[in-house]
């Protein structure tokens, strides 16, 4: 097919976003499967490649049913992610399917299963989005005792120079663990290489724990990946940073939350698992928040299901004594997603966040000594003293 045809034919939707009330949704994220050809230490969601779970996922048709009625809801990008996606058997033919429709894509991906055909796909006819790769090492060393695998370096590397190869717009994130802390500024000065890398590169912090609750031993993994807030070589060193964006971040999004627990912007762009259930957010797997689409529609989920289930209040006391008069909302990542995770409710308190949170802001200058955000009252002053200093800075 002709390049300049194909890229004609697939202009976006005029439509744009379809509504729901005062909100829109612009995007939908759709999670191929949770299988992944890496066994990454500190992943949330992985499961092995070769898994029975394989059996569940929906197949090439009932894939495309759904993201045919995200098309013609106005659904102008998706962003396919895992697992690995690029283990799907018919990656190729969904990802043209979505083009065709008119609709942007973006991939995460390790890169291991970038072959010539994929790059040449992507080459021919782009997915108008940056790919994303996660980037776990830049030694063999440090990358196989993250991923577990042997042989996914080179692997990588071989995705990687076919990227360049054909010009494929990429970016890259990474993770901060103890087996590549060391590599920080390696990997920095080498993603600052990269022709479409205009800033640094992101990285994972707070680890989450396991998103469908399946596995204690993975979960206790994963708890002691995590570094804690006084952890002079973790990424909360670079989080203390204050930067102009960062302030407006806070500006826009601290202050006490009250107890509306979805204050996070959850069901405004739908996630579809592997299996065919969509939910309010890429990480909340509870079944109280699932809706099936096998059985019904992507607009009955986001007008009807979503709406309801997701006009919920924390009758926590803890929660109501502590979080939702907590001030940090802008720094903190209490969300019901992660306290189903930690905990199995959804407005309980993770400690580790809290904690977190309270750390940053002391360094910020937002807290005093041992003050805790719910006890501030006060807190609308010390946010336009964080501004003042930081259009000093500016200046």
């Amino acid at each position: 097919m002709d390049r300049s045809k194909f890229v004609e034919k697939v202009k976006p939707h005029e439509s744009g976003f379809f509504s729901r009330g005062s909100h829109t949704i612009g995007h939908l994220d759709i999670e191929l499967t949770e299988r992944c050809d890496n066994n990454c230490i500190h992943c949330s969601i992985n499961i092995p490649e070769n898994s029975p779970e394989q059996k569940r996922e929906l197949n090439t048709s009932e894939w495309k049913r759904v993201i045919k009625e995200a098309a013609d809801l106005g659904v102008m990008k998706i962003r396919f992610t895992g697992g690995e996606p690029l283990l799907r058997e018919d990656f190729s033919d969904l990802y043209m399917f979505t083009r065709r429709l008119g609709i942007k894509v973006i991939i995460f991906t390790n890169a291991r299963k970038i072959t010539e055909k994929i790059s040449k796909m992507l080459s021919e006819f782009p997915p108008m989005e940056k790919l994303e790769v996660s980037v776990y090492g830049m030694s063999r060393e440090s990358y196989e005792k993250i991923s577990r695998v042997p042989g996914s370096y080179e692997e990588f590397h071989s995705g990687i120079d076919l990227l360049l190869k054909s010009n494929i717009p990429f970016v890259v994130k990474g993770i901060l663990l103890s087996d590549n802390i060391s590599e920080k500024e390696e990997f920095e000065s080498w993603a600052s290489t990269l022709p479409w890398m205009d800033q640094p590169p992101s990285y994972s912090s707070n680890f989450e724990l396991r998103e469908r609750r399946d596995s204690n031993s993975k979960n206790r993994m994963i708890d002691s990946l995590r570094n804690t807030p006084d952890d002079p070589i973790g990424i909360y060193s670079e989080n203390r940073k204050l930067t102009k964006s960062k302030i407006e971040f806070m500006t826009k999004f601290i202050g006490p939350p009250g107890p509306e627990l979805f204050s996070c912007g959850a069901g405004q762009s739908g996630s579809v698992d592997a299996y065919g259930f969509i939910h309010p957010c890429l990480t909340l797997k509870a079944d109280e928040y699932s809706y099936d689409l096998k059985t019904g529609t992507i607009k009955e989920a986001v007008f009807e299901f979503f709406p309801k289930k997701l006009n919920t209040k924390a009758t926590n006391p803890e929660y109501l004594k502590k979080c939702s008069k907590c001030f940090l909302k802008g720094l903190c990542l209490q969300c019901p997603s992660r306290a189903w995770s930690e905990s199995g409710t959804f407005d309980s308190p993770v400690e580790y966040l809290c904690n977190v949170a309270h750390k940053e802001a002391q360094d910020l200058g937002l807290l005093k000594g041992d003050e805790k955000g719910w006890e501030v009252t006060d807190w609308k002053k010390r946010i336009k003293k964080l501004e003042e200093k930081g259009n000093d800075r500016d200046r």
